[in-house]
C-alpha cells in the first residue's frame, strides 16, 4: 500500500473495521479536520467516539505503541489526556491493511493563548506532563531533530516542483543560509525527554475545567522547550512575558534548564522548513491540494522567502532572557 493511500478507505470498510471489533455506530460517519491521518466521529451505545485510521508506512506498529504507552502513563498519572480504548486487549487494531484506534470522543473549547491564567495553567500541565516523560525514553520513536530528517527535507524541497520558477532561486537561497545554520544544531547537550511534540494552540483544550492536551501523533524525544516555545508570539517583550508565566506554572512540577531558551529559534527554524517540506512531500494525497491550495501560488512562496529572511536575522539575535531567578 502506497503511502498515500487513503482511496480504499470506503465508508463501508471503516463501518466494518468497527463491527469486527463489536462497535456498532448508531450515526453516521463525520470527518474530523485531520489531514495526516483519516478521523471521524460516530456515536454508539449513547456515547461519542472517534475512530483514527493512521497513514499507511507513516509510523511503524512498534511507534504507535510507543505513542499508545505514553498517553496510559499520563493517564495514569491524573494528567488529562486521551488515551485509546483497549479492544479485545488491544489498542491497535487492522483491517484490510488499515491501521486503526478508537478514543472517547471529547469536546472543549480553545486555549486561550493571550491570557495569563491560562499560559500558567497550560506551563503546570507540560510540566507534570515532562514528570512522566521523563520516567523513561522512547526506543522507537525518532528524535525531535536530526540532521538526516534536515537533508530529507532539503532533498523534498529541491524537488519540489510547486515553487514557481520566479521564486526558485530567491527561495534557494535565503534557504542554503538557514540550513547552513541548522545543521550546527546539536541537541544532544540537553537532556531529552519524551514530548508531546506538537504542543499548539489547536492540540489544547479548556473541558471540565481542566486543559486536555490531545493529538499525540507527533510526539517525539527531545528538549522540554519544544513544548513551551509555540505558545510564544508577538515581539520580544512579549514572549519573554509569556515565556516567564509559562515557566512558573512548568516549575511547580518540574524543573526547567534556562540554557534551552537558545534552542527556540534553531526549533522555529526547523520547524518552518519541514512544514513546507511536509506539505510537498504530501502533495499526491488528493485531501492536500484541496485544502492547502495556496502552497502553490507565487505569492505564498513570496511570503516564505520572507518568513526565511526574518527568521535566519532572528537566528542571531541574544535568545530570550527570563527575569532573574531563572
Amino acid at each position: 500500500m502506497s503511502d498515500f493511500s487513503f482511496s480504499g478507505l470506503t465508508p463501508d470498510l471503516i463501518l466494518d473495521a468497527l463491527e469486527a471489533v463489536d462497535v456498532w455506530p448508531d450515526t453516521g460517519l463525520l470527518a474530523l479536520n485531520s489531514y495526516e491521518n483519516r478521523v471521524y466521529q460516530f456515536a454508539a451505545d449513547g456515547q461519542r467516539y472517534v475512530v483514527k485510521f493512521y497513514r499507511p508506512q507513516r509510523w511503524s506498529n512498534q511507534q504507535i505503541l510507543e505513542e499508545h504507552t505514553f498517553l496510559y502513563e499520563l493517564a495514569e498519572a491524573e494528567i488529562p489526556v486521551v488515551p485509546p480504548i483497549l479492544l479485545d486487549g488491544e489498542s491497535l487494531r487492522e483491517h484490510k491493511g488499515f491501521r486503526f484506534a478508537l478514543f472517547p470522543s471529547v469536546g472543549g473549547r480553545a486555549l486561550e493563548a493571550d491570557q495569563d491564567e491560562h499560559l500558567f495553567q497550560l506551563g503546570r500541565q507540560i510540566g507534570r506532563l515532562h514528570m512522566v516523560g521523563k520516567a523513561t525514553d522512547f526506543v522507537s520513536r525518532p528524535q525531535l531533530f536530526e540532521q538526516a530528517g534536515l537533508d530529507e527535507a532539503v532533498a523534498i524541497l529541491a524537488d519540489c516542483s510547486l515553487i514557481p520558477a520566479a521564486m526558485k532561486v530567491p527561495f534557494n537561497s535565503i534557504l542554503v543560509h538557514v540550513v547552513d545554520r541548522l545543521r550546527t544544531l546539536d541537541l544532544s547537550q540537553y537532556q531529552q525527554i519524551r514530548l508531546h511534540g506538537d504542543c499548539h494552540v489547536g492540540n489544547l483544550l479548556w473541558r471540565d475545567d481542566s486543559l486536555t492536551l490531545v493529538d499525540f501523533d507527533d510526539c517525539r524525544q527531545g528538549p522540554a522547550i519544544q513544548d513551551l516555545w509555540m505558545m510564544l508570539s508577538g515581539d520580544r517583550i512579549n514572549q519573554t512575558a509569556q515565556l516567564d508565566i509559562l515557566i512558573d506554572g512548568y516549575e511547580e512540577f518540574a524543573s526547567f534548564d534556562s540554557k534551552e531558551i537558545k534552542l527556540i529559534e534553531p526549533l522555529r527554524a526547523w520547524r518552518i522548513i519541514q512544514y513546507m517540506a511536509w506539505l510537498a512531500k504530501r502533495w499526491s494525497d488528493p485531501a492536500f491540494p484541496r485544502s492547502f491550495s495556496w502552497f502553490a501560488e507565487e505569492s505564498y512562496w513570496e511570503g516564505q522567502v520572507l518568513a526565511l529572511k526574518e527568521q535566519l536575522a532572528a537566528l542571531d539575535e541574544e535568545p530570550l532572557r527570563l527575569q532573574p531567578g531563572y
